[in-house]
C-alpha cells in the first residue's frame, strides 16, 4: 500500500476542523454503498451525511424494479441536490466521492463548497481525454447503442465483474452486485462522453486554474478497470492553480469498488486523515463558480 503524505493525526488540535463528512456515490450503486464508511466515521465523532441522487431514496431493490427515477437523472440536479445538503452546514465538510461521485466533489470544490475533498477512482471531469481499454470495455454496456441515451443501463453480474470487482472472488463479486447494483443513467453517461465534443462548457467542467479551490486527493485502484490509475492522474494534471493542492495516490491491487474491497479500512482511515490534514475554510461562492 501506498502511504498517503503528510497525515496528521485526528487528536492533533485543529482550529475548527470540520466535523461532517458528505459522502457522495457514484453511478451503478447508491448511497447503501457507504455503509461501512459510515458506520465507520460516525464511530470517529464525526457527522456523516450520505445524500442520495434525486430519486435515489429508494432502496436498491426498488429502483431496480423500476427505475424511471435513474433514467430521468441530470448533472445539474445531482449538483443542486447536494448543494442544498451541503450549503446549510455550520461549517464547510469534508467531500468524499466514489467514481460519478468524485466528479461531483470536484465540482464541489470548485464552487467554493467543502473544506477538502477525496476522489476515489473517480470519473473525469470535462477535458479529461484518457480513455483506456479496459474502461472502453466497462462501458461498453452503455454505449453501445445511442438508443441507450433514454434508458437506465444496468450491468449482467458478469459486466459487474469485470468492472467493478475483478479482484474478488466470485462469491463476495455476486454477493456486492445483489447488494449495491442499480442501472445507470444513460443520458447522462452518454452527456459526459459528447462533452469533449460539445463547444463550451458542459455539466462536467471545472475551471481547472482556481486558486480558491480547497485540496483535492485522488485514489486510484491499481487493478481498477472502469476508471483506470491513468484517468486519475490525468485529472489532476489538468489543475493547474498554482496555490493549491491537488495529489494523487495509487493503491495497488485495489479494483473500482475499492470501498468494498478488504483492507477498505485502512484507505478511509488514511482518506480522512488526508482531508483533516490539508482542510482550510471555504466560501459558498468562488471566482468563476457556475
Amino acid at each position: 500500500m501506498t502511504d498517503i503524505p503528510d497525515p496528521r493525526p485526528v487528536s492533533d488540535p485543529v482550529p475548527d476542523a470540520p466535523d461532517t463528512i458528505v459522502l457522495i456515490h457514484g453511478f451503478w450503486v447508491t448511497p447503501r454503498s457507504w455503509e461501512e464508511w459510515k458506520a465507520r466515521y460516525e464511530a470517529r465523532g464525526f457527522r456523516v451525511l450520505t445524500p442520495a441522487y434525486p430519486g435515489f431514496e429508494a432502496e436498491v431493490e426498488a429502483l431496480n424494479a423500476d427505475p424511471t427515477p435513474i433514467v430521468e437523472l441530470t448533472v445539474p440536479a445531482i449538483v443542486e441536490r447536494l448543494r442544498s445538503v451541503i450549503e446549510p452546514l455550520e461549517k464547510p465538510p469534508i467531500l468524499i466521492g466514489h467514481s460519478a461521485g468524485g466528479v461531483f466533489v470536484q465540482l464541489l470544490l470548485d464552487r467554493g463548497f467543502g473544506a477538502a475533498g477525496v476522489a476515489i477512482n473517480s470519473a473525469p471531469t470535462e477535458g479529461v481525454k484518457v480513455l483506456p481499454l479496459s474502461q472502453l470495455r466497462s462501458t461498453f454496456p452503455a454505449f453501445k447503442s445511442p438508443a441507450n441515451r433514454h434508458k437506465a443501463i444496468g450491468f449482467t453480474h458478469e459486466q459487474w465483474h469485470y468492472a467493478f470487482t475483478n479482484t474478488f472472488s466470485e462469491e463476495e463479486s455476486r454477493a456486492l452486485y445483489e447488494r449495491y447494483h442499480v442501472p445507470a443513467s444513460g443520458g447522462v453517461l452518454w452527456s459526459t462522453v459528447l462533452a469533449n465534443l460539445m463547444p463550451g462548457p458542459q455539466d462536467a467542467a471545472v475551471d481547472y486554474h482556481n486558486d480558491a479551490r480547497a485540496p483535492l486527493l485522488f485514489i486510484a485502484g491499481g487493478e481498477d478497470h472502469l476508471m483506470p490509475p491513468k484517468v486519475q492522474y490525468s485529472n489532476a494534471k489538468h489543475y493547474k492553480a498554482p496555490n493549491t493542492v491537488t495529489e494523487v495516490v495509487e493503491y495497488p491491487g485495489k479494483a473500482h469498488l475499492l470501498p468494498a474491497q478488504e483492507g477498505w479500512e485502512e484507505i478511509a482511515d488514511a482518506a480522512l486523515d488526508w482531508a483533516l490534514a490539508h482542510a482550510r475554510p471555504a466560501r459558498s461562492e468562488v471566482a468563476g463558480a457556475q
